[in-house]
């Protein structure tokens, strides 16, 4: 028993490596060979088994071949896939791109306009990195959704813009909070935090990140107010106090109230000061 299944296997294992064997040797014969016919005819065969690596190269061959004729516009799109199924998203970005505007009627656009802002939108690296690829992916994607508010991808698309929205806010408010964290060591380094801060809320309206950011204004605020000379302590006190007036005005129910709380009234306690201050200089 054990000794007819150990030579069914044996048998199997020499079969595939003998079909292995003849499927390379097919390849390497049609790869070298000047016709285009074999070459489309087996790229073809190759992509629908979803052998994209020799599929890739074979419709790489053929591709300026069938420039203007019937088959240029599958031969185009499949070259295109064949790219983003490897993984090759620089490559299949240009190449969906480079279909669309070859063939701008074809109803394989709205798909390769949707792949080809995806093959950008996997190039996006992390929020803390530089944020081109994600731009460029922001704006494939936008230019898909207006166009095809029935595609089958939208939502797709709809969330990947989101996703992408949210990595560039969070990047701009860490930009933020990282100038108010160096405040502590360097005061004018607030200045940049509450600019960075307003910056962020007109930018972001809608983020996520919008309630912290009122509340780390109030911090910046304060500590630059805190350590001003007296002469722009008053003003920046007020400045402080406006901010946390906004941040309740907006958030009346904030998480952030007890520590607000708290800045507001050192915020007070200091203007009191100032007052004194200037009621003791007018009284001399």
């Amino acid at each position: 028993m054990f000794s007819k299944i150990g030579r069914l296997s044996c048998f199997l294992m020499v079969a595939s490596f003998v079909f292995a064997l003849q499927s390379c040797s097919e390849y390497q014969k049609v790869l070298k060979n000047e016709e285009v016919k074999p070459k489309y005819d087996l790229a073809q065969k190759y992509y629908e088994e979803e052998d994209y690596k020799r599929a890739n190269r074979l419709f790489e061959q053929i591709a300026p071949k069938y420039v203007g004729k019937p088959q240029g516009e599958r031969v185009l799109f499949f070259l295109a896939n064949t790219y983003f199924q490897r993984e090759d998203f620089n490559m299949a970005g240009y190449q969906f791109e480079r279909f669309i505007k070859s063939y701008p009627k074809s109803e394989k656009v709205p798909e390769a306009s949707f792949l080809g802002a995806k093959s950008y939108y996997e190039l996006s690296p992390e929020y803390s990195l530089d944020q081109t690829d994600t731009d460029k992916a922001l704006a494939k994607l936008q230019t898909f959704i207006n166009a095809y508010p029935d595609s089958e991808f939208f939502g797709q698309a709809n969330d990947m813009a989101q996703e992408l929205t949210t990595k560039k806010e969070k990047k701009a408010f860490e930009i933020a909070k990282q100038y108010n964290k160096l405040g502590q060591f360097n005061y004018d380094m607030l200045k940049s935090a509450v600019a960075s801060l307003d910056n962020f809320v007109s930018d972001f309206p809608g983020s996520i990140y919008r309630e912290e950011a009122f509340y780390v204004k109030v911090e910046a605020t304060t500590n630059l107010a805190l350590n001003s000379f007296e002469s722009l302590k008053s003003e920046r006190l007020q400045t402080a106090k406006a901010a946390y007036n906004a941040l309740k005005k907006q958030y009346p129910e904030t998480k952030y109230a007890e520590k607000a709380d708290d800045l507001l009234e050192t915020i007070e306690k200091e203007l009191n000061n100032s007052r004194l201050i200037n009621t003791s200089k007018e009284a001399k």
